[in-house]
């Protein structure tokens, strides 16, 4: 919350930009909507195109740059106003360096001291012309990295922002440089108290200021009552926040809590000495996407119902997630990854309001009377659920009452980070103080006893909001710093997100909160590694460093996420990104959607184009007729192959067996891109689901011919997981893939609850078909998804025995990952050395070409051996509806791989290995191998 309380009354109240109040997840835009956006809100606002750069340097973009200008400052209200003389200098060659996207800007030098500077800026800072008229306002997050972090022993060294419990008392330290005065707010063990308001003292040096508060403990409740400028109004306000440095907080995070991490009363039962499990080398992770509510929400078998949808259900081994999680453990998973799990600025915490979809009618109506299905009277034991089942699944009713109940269920992915380095409490059954604490390590505890690693799904590059939004904490305490603002405008860029703010983590401080919250979460929750959500918004040099602040405390952590190049950080405008093309060699890895779209088919919500996984040439729908299908299959061919090399650059798809000229993975084309973009396997990232768009079952429905049955869809789907689990790289799996999980067509489920989101464990339905999507998602596609389903004639309908088919032929893949060390090369050499694909053609005419079959061998006779056991392995898809033969190696050689005699799928037990040849059976993956 905030108040005004002193007006500058200098400059004519401009109008706010308004808030959006709808709750998202990353909905990204487009560069076109962000500059109609920023032109629709900027129109009455006066420009604010300056940056103050250093104490002695302002820069000016060419549209407003003039001569005989001043730089003013007004401070507090009874005070005079500041000026000083602009003179206009040459652009320091360091400028165009540092910041590119400000290289043609006009550089003045000012005569000011840093003690100076540092004064001025706590106030309005705008420059005049000759008259005094307003130029332009100034942008000084620049500035304030100059000024308090360049030299020894200034903010970015301080070790212990936030609440630090001491012997006798807790000190407060807050980074808060612009802020004309700061208390902190000191409420005891309860909110109810009223609060006790202690003044803080700054630190000039490093701009935090600071108090030790001997009548505060721990466990105590806290807020922070600034007094500092804000462009937002062009007022010196007075904003009450909480602490971005919070390591707990209430419920619906209004106060911060102190709180020490290593007090017992925070941990679990040996929590301090359990066991973390290791990893040999990146290679070795199986990475697989959970969230939290989703996880327990529709297990049936949950042992106790206050877990349902919360951390604790992780410690359920009755439940059916756990269970599940069990045998695929016991086939060889070995990374848990949760989607975010920090505070979230989008969740009621508050149990005794919140609705969820076993929540009664009577309870909903009371409070969102004009639903329409609270028109008539429900009986006490009618729930959320109960009406939805009720409804037609090829009808709207069911996504209607969802889209009515977002604002106020417990639903949300949660790629809106309120406070960085606090658990949600919504997971908690708790959500007031600690507990939330406890559980989380409990959760994680319990995953590191069964052998699992647990990777955190972390956003540092938005937050959830920013100004003076209620959900705002950033941007209340050192306005216009921590997020990056258009060079112009001055707006909050948002390209990430339609209602978030986009971070600036190339300036000191925010990068310096991201590293202190990333070692937090390794050193303090044993988290194993970090999924970075548009991490290509980030600087690659940041990424590098904050994985060496994490390794000195966990040394085998990993590091991946979204290199996408997008918005207004692309192409390296800023800074060096962490993006796909530029990551490569730096084991930090990038999801690649190079095999993705291969495998899955371009796009989303199409029908129009297939991919090598759900019939692109070898099984295509009726608007696969045109001559460009060859063409689009040749690529998608090497796509899938490259993919499965680890997407290296320099991996050369010729060898002695397919008589090819070279080509290389870079010179495979991705539109406009290399396929190839990586220097070591650890760098991909190979998946064909995530949370985001269509599921894997999902999309193969919109795309697979009508007339395909339904163990051919099954087998398809299969053998679309097998090109990652067979692949070099790391494969990353959507959790229910292996139960051929649907959201009912649904592309983006972030904040449309359990019922889109339903997984059951128990295997007897896989959630397809429930109703049409929710419309404000996928209105436009209703028409194709009804077309869709009248062609497939319920042939996409799947039974219990087709999804437990399904899992049990994942398991197998699981299992042959882990038989040998073939399939998780470590560098780029033994795979360019180990991986040979053997029926590589020139084009889809050579005579030779044998539509739908990729032969990939794995010879451990090249170079140094990695495998004890297997000298040689095939593993030969055939994405044909009929048997295929290869021929192309001493096949008597070979054996189907042990697994697979023993496994769950009948199909690949018909392979026939002849001197002549190999017959693979239809739709079928078939690992073979050659003993030692």
């Amino acid at each position: 919350m905030h108040k005004v309380t002193k007006s500058l009354g200098l400059i004519p109240k401009m109008t706010i930009i308004p808030l959006v109040a709808s709750l998202s997840a990353c909905q990204l835009v487009t560069t076109e909507q962000v500059v109609e956006q920023q032109a629709e809100q900027l129109a009455p606002q006066a420009t604010n195109a300056a940056h103050w750069l250093t104490s002695e340097l302002l820069l000016l973009a060419p549209s407003v740059a003039q001569s005989n200008l001043q730089l003013k400052s007004t401070l507090l209200e009874g005070q005079m106003s500041q000026q000083a003389a602009l003179a206009k200098v040459e652009l320091p060659a360091w400028v165009a360096a540092s910041y590119p996207h400000l290289a043609d800007f006009k550089a003045y030098k000012v005569a000011l001291t840093n003690q100076q500077a540092k004064s001025w800026a706590k106030g309005q800072v705008i420059i005049v012309d000759s008259k005094g008229e307003l130029v332009s306002f100034v942008q000084q997050g620049e500035l304030l990295d100059s000024l308090y972090t360049l030299t020894a022993n200034d903010a970015n060294e301080v070790s212990d922002l936030g609440a630090t419990v001491l012997a006798d008392s807790v000190q407060f330290k807050l980074w808060a440089p612009t802020a004309q005065k700061v208390s902190l707010l000191a409420f005891g063990n309860s909110l109810h108290n009223p609060a006790n308001k202690i003044a803080m003292q700054e630190d000039k040096n490093t701009g935090v200021w600071q108090v030790k508060a001997g009548n505060v403990a721990a466990l105590d409740y806290y807020q922070y009552e600034i007094t500092v400028y804000h462009p937002e109004t062009k007022q010196v306000e007075t904003i009450v926040t909480t602490d971005p440095y919070a390591l707990s907080l209430s419920t619906n995070s209004t106060h911060a809590q102190v709180v020490d991490l290593n007090d017992k009363a925070t941990q679990p039962a040996g929590w301090a000495s359990h066991s973390v499990p290791s990893i040999n080398k990146p290679e070795d992770n199986i990475l697989y996407e959970t969230h939290i509510r989703d996880f327990s929400a529709s297990d049936k078998a949950l042992s106790n119902s206050a877990w349902r949808g919360k951390y604790l259900a992780f410690t359920d081994m009755n439940s059916g997630g756990m269970k599940h999680l069990t045998a695929l453990r016991d086939a060889g998973l070995n990374n848990i990854h949760l989607l975010p799990t920090y505070d979230l600025g989008s969740i009621n915490e508050d149990a005794a309001t919140v609705i969820g979809h076993t929540s009664s009618m009577q309870f909903v109506c009371k409070q969102l009377p004009e639903l329409d299905e609270c028109q008539h009277s429900w009986d006490k034991d009618t729930r959320v659920v109960d009406v939805l089942k009720s409804y037609p699944t090829d009808s709207a009713k069911a996504q209607k009452l969802v889209s009515a109940l977002r604002q106020s269920d417990n639903y949300n992915w949660g790629y809106d980070p309120y406070h960085y380095t606090v658990p949600e409490g919504s997971y908690a059954t708790n959500s007031m103080g600690v507990t939330r604490i406890v559980e989380f390590r409990k959760m994680v505890q319990h995953l590191h006893s069964m052998g699992f690693r647990v990777i955190m799904d972390v956003v540092y590059n938005h937050t959830h909001q920013f100004g003076l939004a209620k959900n705002s904490v950033l941007d209340k305490i050192v306005p216009g710093y921590y997020h990056r603002l258009n060079p112009t405008t001055g707006i909050v860029e948002q390209s990430t997100c339609y209602t978030c703010g986009n971070t600036a983590t190339e300036r000191t401080m925010m990068a310096k909160l991201m590293n202190d919250s990333l070692v937090t979460w390794a050193r303090d929750y044993k988290i194993d590694g970090f999924r970075f959500d548009l991490m290509g918004h980030q600087p690659k040099a940041e990424m590098l460093q904050a994985r060496e602040l994490v390794r000195k405390v966990d040394p085998d952590t990993y590091f991946y996420g979204e290199g996408w190049n997008f918005g207004e950080v692309a192409n390296n405008s800023q800074f060096v990104q962490a993006s796909q093309l530029e990551l490569g060699g730096t084991e930090i890895g990038t999801f690649s959607d190079r095999l993705r779209d291969a495998v899955r088919g371009p796009g989303n919500n199409t029908r129009d184009t297939q991919g090598v996984g759900n019939g692109l040439l070898t099984l295509p729908n009726e608007l696969q007729i045109d001559e460009q299908i060859k063409q689009r299959y040749f690529v998608a061919m090497e796509q899938v192959r490259i993919g499965m090399a680890g997407n290296l650059a320099e991996y050369d798809l010729a060898n002695k067996y397919n008589g090819l000229d070279k080509r290389l993975g870079k010179n495979v084309p991705y539109g406009d891109q290399p396929t190839g973009y990586a220097f070591d396997p650890a760098d991909t990232i190979n998946y064909v689901s995530k949370h985001d768009n269509q599921t894997l079952w999902d999309n193969s429905q919109y795309r697979l011919a009508f007339d395909l049955t339904t163990t051919e869809r099954v087998r398809l789907h299969a053998q679309s997981m097998s090109y990652v689990m067979y692949g070099q790289g790391i494969p990353f799996i959507h959790m229910g893939s292996e139960l051929l999980r649907s959201k009912s067509f649904l592309r983006d489920s972030y904040d449309y609850g359990d019922w889109f989101n339903a997984t059951d464990f128990a295997g007897q339905n896989n959630n397809y078909h429930v109703g049409l999507p929710p419309a404000d998602k996928d209105k436009d596609n209703w028409p194709l998804i009804k077309t869709v389903l009248a062609g497939h004639q319920d042939r996409d309908d799947v039974s219990s025995a087709d999804i437990q088919l399904a899992k049990g032929m994942f398991i197998d893949m699981l299992k042959i990952r882990n038989s040998s060390e073939l399939f998780r090369l470590a560098t780029a050499d033994q795979v360019q050395q180990k991986v040979q694909f053997l029926n590589t053609q020139k084009s889809v005419n050579d005579k030779n070409h044998q539509s739908g079959l990729i032969v990939m061998q794995l010879d451990d006779t090249q170079g140094e051996a990695v495998d004890n056991k297997f000298s040689r392995i095939l593993v030969i898809f055939n994405a044909n509806n009929e048997q295929n033969s290869f021929k192309g190696v001493e096949s008597q050689d070979y054996q189907l791989h042990p697994v697979l005699k023993q496994g769950h799928d009948p199909v690949v037990k018909e392979t026939k290995i002849t001197a002549e040849g190999i017959d693979v059976p239809a739709l079928s993956t078939v690992v073979l191998v050659k003993y030692k």
